[in-house]
């Protein structure tokens, strides 16, 4: 079993930038492909970035949002710049046997960190 726990969130200006983190816990953390998924209001869940040994970044933040990760501090991470006020959302961190988009392959998720971009 995979605990995940997301950090980094918080309130930015349009154009501004901010690094999410995801802490997971476990020995066996470095064979999960994870993935960044974020949640507005009134919206489905939406894929934002994965990554095992290779990325996917979504096509609508490619170019703005990177994914990183450091397995021996157990911790993905989501850099995120040239912020949009269409950027807020929750973001959620999850883990999954394979690195892919499909939120329903993703079996552990974090609680979730909130980012709000005032324009």
């Amino acid at each position: 079993q995979v605990q995940l726990v997301e950090s980094g969130g918080g309130l930015v200006q349009a154009g501004g930038s901010l690094r999410l983190s995801c802490a997971g816990s476990g020995r066996t953390f470095s064979s999960y492909a994870m993935g960044w998924f974020r949640q507005a209001p009134g919206k489905e869940r939406e894929f934002v970035a994965a990554i095992r040994s290779n990325t996917l970044h979504a096509d609508s933040m490619k170019g703005r949002f990177t994914i990183s990760r450091d397995n021996a501090k157990n911790t993905v991470y989501l850099q995120m710049n040239s912020l949009k006020p269409e950027d807020t959302a929750v973001y959620y961190c999850a883990a999954s046997l394979e690195l892919t988009t499909n939120r329903g392959r993703y079996d552990y998720w974090g609680q979730g960190t909130q980012v709000t971009v005032s324009s």
